[in-house]
């Protein structure tokens, strides 16, 4: 076996374990009992005088080590002490129920996240360093998720004291809201708490490493701002509000029958920076510049494109995790289709899960993000000779198909998560993402030209509204019959089926294609 895939196996095998780990009650005993008798059965096994049979048994044993070593891995994490949670169920134990007066905490810490606007409050990410509960003072390095009124309205790095009561989060109807938050180390909320700057007393308590992050991405977010505003002024509205939620991810202020209408063709995706989306402008960009450029040098261009749409929309963690996967997906077409970049693909997602465990069962945008960029790599050359009959103009053929090719693998995950097929996804997706790198292209320029000169940023920006306006009149038109959405129940043994079916229609596809070209 050639070492290439003896590595494709180690990693699939600890990305398995941590799935294992995050659906099953595996004890860290178990786990830690059943890597030593593997290390043991390794020892055993492996010699250089071995039989082909002991060696394969060995490398068995090797692979079940790393299966094993995932689901430790998803323990560590998951069994971590949190004194803030720790204190919020003590507290509901120990509350008079017929009083109810919990014991309020002061918190001491600092923004960690862009305050998001909903409605008329404001909600956002605060990473608590000091917990006092007179006489006592713990100092804590954990998260909790904060929501208040919506003015004053506060920014990332805001230090502030908090003084509430904690309270740890509550699943709702067939949501696992719990999980959903300790994907991104949430485990304690608090509700319209008082608020007061702590000016500089917090910075005693900041690493170096704290302080530089909050001054970069603090100019980073002012640049972002800038930038959103400039788009405000130069294309009118909805039109706006639309474009800075492609662009930047801004869709507080996007009326909900928009956002209903999107919901209903499912078309969502589209409106966050969402790792389906960028996967997708990756490969539309790539294509546009390779219309021009070296292939070679398209690539360094795109990926300068890449790095400059992450930071403009606040570099959050879900944003770069869908660009790295989008500049892998850069990587293939730079090498070549005859490449197999399944290697980088499983070592970038087995990385990111390493870091962040609870990302494999609970971000949906890093499913959505690892479907489409297996679509786009491996889906997308077995499709695209099925739409040879389109024009070459403006690369329609390949947008076409990479738009099929992506929507075919995270589709199955559309509908687990959001109980419902739309009717009018297909076409609607087919019509609509060829043209928002078109739309976002347009939005970044009269965004950037806007900033220095209004007028010119206004005339762009005109293009953009009536390129935008047919996109949403073809949304509206789409998810108007009564018939466009059905509600179906998705059980995750259905969805591993459908995957298993699409596997087998893909290498069927990919058998007669070959047998027909000899």
């Amino acid at each position: 076996m050639h070492r290439s895939q003896i590595f494709f196996y180690i990693l699939l095998s600890f990305v398995l374990g941590i799935f294992a780990g995050s659906f099953f009650n595996i004890s860290k005993i178990t786990a830690l009992v059943a890597a030593v008798i593997c290390a043991a059965l390794i020892a055993i096994f492996y010699r250089r005088d071995s039989g082909l049979l002991n060696v394969k048994l060995a490398f068995a044993a090797f692979v079940t080590l790393f299966f094993f070593a995932g689901v430790l891995r998803y323990n560590a994490v998951n069994s971590k002490t949190h004194n803030l949670q720790k204190f919020a169920e003590a507290q509901e134990r120990v509350v008079d129920p017929q009083n109810k007066h919990p014991i309020k905490v002061t918190i001491l810490g600092y923004i960690s996240n862009e305050p998001e606007v909903i409605g008329n409050k404001q909600r956002f990410s605060f990473y608590a360093k000091q917990l006092n509960v007179p006489p006592y003072m713990v100092v804590v390095e954990e998260r909790v998720l904060i929501t208040t009124e919506l003015y004053p309205r506060y920014q990332y790095g805001d230090q502030l004291w908090v003084y509430g009561n904690i309270k740890k989060p509550e699943n709702f109807d067939d949501f696992d809201y719990i999980s959903y938050l300790a994907k991104d180390r949430i485990y304690t909320t608090l509700f319209y708490p008082e608020i007061k700057i702590a000016d500089n007393l917090g910075v005693q308590l900041l690493s170096k490493y704290e302080y530089a992050k909050i001054l970069i991405f603090k100019k980073i977010f002012v640049l972002k701002k800038t930038f959103e505003d400039s788009i405000t002024r130069s294309i009118a509205e909805p039109n706006a509000v639309f474009i800075n939620g492609i662009l930047l991810g801004s869709r507080s202020q996007i009326p909900q029958d928009v956002k209903d209408d999107f919901s209903r063709t499912g078309t969502s995706h589209i409106l966050a920076v969402s790792g389906y989306n960028i996967t997708i402008v990756v490969m539309v960009i790539s294509s546009f510049f390779i219309l021009f450029l070296r292939r070679q040098t398209a690539f360094w261009f795109s990926l300068i494109g890449v790095a400059m749409f992450t930071v403009l929309t606040g570099a959050q963690a879900s944003v770069v995790r869908a660009s790295i996967m989008g500049s892998l997906v850069l990587l293939a077409q730079r090498e070549g289709r005859l490449s197999d970049p399944r290697n980088a693909i499983t070592l970038a997602g087995a990385v990111m899960i390493l870091i962040n465990p609870a990302i494999l069962r609970y971000d949906i945008g890093f499913q959505l993000s690892f479907a489409a960029t297996l679509g786009l790599i491996y889906v997308f050359p077995v499709l695209e000779k099925y739409f040879t009959k389109l024009p070459r103009l403006f690369n329609l053929r390949e947008t076409f198909a990479m738009t099929v090719s992506a929507q075919l693998l995270v589709l199955p995950l559309l509908i687990y998560y959001f109980k419902n097929f739309s009717l009018t996804s297909l076409p609607a997706n087919i019509i609509i993402l060829p043209t928002i790198p078109f739309a976002m292209l347009l939005g970044f320029i009269s965004g950037l030209i806007g900033i220095i000169m209004p007028f010119l940023g206004q005339f762009f920006g005109y293009f953009a509204w009536l390129l935008t306006t047919i996109e949403l009149k073809i949304i509206k038109l789409l998810a108007a019959p009564s018939w466009a959405t059905l509600a179906i129940s998705f059980s995750w043994p259905m969805l591993l089926v459908s995957y298993c079916i699409l596997v087998w229609f893909l290498r069927s596809l990919t058998k007669k294609q070959k047998v027909l070209s000899k």
